[in-house]
């Protein structure tokens, strides 16, 4: 039997790996959704362009950490074109594991003054 991949190997995901788990970590989305959601989750300070964006789907498929999804949500009232992107467990493993990295590296910086709060 073998064991299930660790996701502390990916470590450190690449910032658009990691927002890209994190648009499609509570609903499936198409390209397009990921890109706005991205945005608005930044504030506009990351644009995923759509090279960067389906260059990374295209490794994070190969990694398993997203799945492409076979049927449309509403094919009635959606672009046949869209393909929808879904996290798998290996995927959420690795943004909860890049999540806690960047939890720790911010307490890092709390405790020296290089970011506001104490640790």
């Amino acid at each position: 039997m073998t064991s299930p991949p660790n996701p502390d190997g990916l470590l450190p995901l690449p910032v658009a790996t990691f927002h890209i788990l994190v648009a499609v970590a509570d609903q499936d989305r198409h390209g397009y959704a990921i890109m706005q959601d991205v945005a608005a989750r930044t504030d506009g300070a990351l644009k995923l362009s759509p090279g960067t964006l389906y260059g990374s789907i295209r490794r994070m498929l190969e990694e398993g950490l997203i799945v492409e999804l076979s049927e449309r949500q509403r094919p009635d009232e959606d672009d046949e074109r869209r393909r929808y992107y879904r996290i798998t467990p290996f995927g959420r493993a690795a943004a909860q594991a890049e999540a806690a990295r960047l939890a720790t590296l911010l307490r890092q910086a709390k405790a020296v003054g290089l970011a506001p709060g104490r640790a």
